[in-house]
């Protein structure tokens, strides 16, 4: 049981992840979240209006169950296995987050003042919870699927366009983080 505890090194989660998608491969499906959205819209009866939503989505139900998945895993994870004392915070990192004026992170691993529920109660944050969401939203749109889908599907099956998303979000991350991030708070 303590293996199932602790933290798994890089190796052990990514020749996991490489097994599923070899496995994906061979049953010739694709992997990414944001397609799921697509196939929510469609089962609510969006493709009576946008001819975008008007397809198959049975055909991708398979995909529904990885989103399921991820959110039973993710709640067990977080409060039946988490174990933040092993996880050790780069000490940059904690000083970058007080010059923003930021506490470091505690027991939850994620900073306070960006994560805790009162960050609903200021309008600012609302206010960038719903841009940023439109932002991601669109973008994964955009880019034809989000992050997990092309930085492990997409690089995994060998397509260009994949690798000129990742690169994007990797720029995009870059410039969040050293430019827009700071002026943001």
């Amino acid at each position: 049981m303590e293996l199932i505890f602790k933290t798994w090194p890089w190796y052990v989660s990514g020749f996991l992840i490489g097994i599923i998608m070899l496995s994906l491969l061979y049953f010739g499906k694709s992997f990414g979240m944001s397609s799921n959205l697509r196939s929510m819209c469609t089962m609510i009866g969006a493709g009576r209006r946008v001819s975008f939503f008007d397809f198959d989505w049975k055909s991708q139900k398979w995909n529904l169950l990885v989103v399921i998945g991820s959110m039973i895993g993710g709640y067990f994870a977080v409060h039946f296995m988490s174990d933040p004392s092993n996880v050790d915070i780069n000490p940059n990192t904690i000083s970058a987050l007080a010059e923003l004026g930021i506490d470091a992170p505690n027991e939850q691993l994620v900073p306070n003042a960006l994560f805790g529920n009162h960050t609903f109660e200021d309008p600012k944050n609302i206010a960038i919870l719903l841009i940023g969401g439109v932002l991601i939203g669109f973008g994964s749109r955009y880019a034809g699927g989000c992050t997990s889908g092309h930085a492990i599907s997409g690089l995994s099956n060998m397509q260009l366009p994949s690798l000129k998303a990742v690169i994007g979000f990797f720029i995009g991350g870059l410039i969040m983080v050293h430019l827009l991030f700071p002026l943001i708070f």
